[in-house]
């Protein structure tokens, strides 16, 4: 199986929480058949992306973008040779400072397609990470606004766009269990 075949199998496998994530699914499943290199920022303005819901028993991550100034979760491009699952990895210590992992399996948790900078559209992958409770210490050149958010805070202080995940994640047996899962 390649790795387009097994984020194919993912994203059909995601039930979706509303209307969004269902057309964000079924145009992001298109897009990994349009026979490029799906990551590469340079060479379609319509690429794929990885971010993180990090979660531990203090809540979900949470960062104010740097240059957009919205609370979002961690995440980014995916680099050349990487897989999304090692980009959301590195995305999240970049941007938080925190080491965090995924579940064994991963899992692709929620999918949005949403406008990226420079008229880019982005297909955004995003993965359930767990990480130890620490308080996040980004570094100099990444937003200093990085905290973690109980479920009231988090819907409240995020993108509006992030509601239903979030309230997905929080709802999730994921969620429910994370002090199990706590690394």
């Amino acid at each position: 199986m390649t790795e387009l075949d097994r984020l194919r199998a993912a994203l059909v496998a995601i039930e979706p929480v509303d209307e969004r994530e269902r057309t964000s699914r079924e145009a992001t499943v298109d897009r990994l058949s349009w026979g490029d290199d799906v990551f590469a920022e340079q060479a379609n303005d319509h690429h794929v992306t990885a971010s993180a819901f990090v979660v531990s028993r203090r809540g979900v991550i949470l960062h104010r973008h740097r240059r957009l100034g919205i609370w979002v979760q961690p995440g980014g491009h995916v680099d050349a040779g990487e897989t999304p699952e090692e980009a959301a990895v590195r995305e999240t210590f970049e941007e938080t400072g925190l080491v965090a992992r995924h579940l064994a399996p991963s899992v692709l948790f929620h999918v949005d397609v949403h406008p990226g900078p420079r008229g880019h559209t982005h297909y955004d992958l995003r993965y359930l990470l767990l990480a130890e409770p620490l308080d996040p210490t980004p570094p100099p050149d990444e937003s200093p606004d990085v905290f973690w958010f109980a479920r009231e805070d988090a819907l409240a202080r995020a993108e509006p766009a992030l509601a239903a995940a979030l309230a997905k994640l929080f709802d999730s047996a994921y969620f429910e269990h994370v002090r199990d899962f706590d690394a």
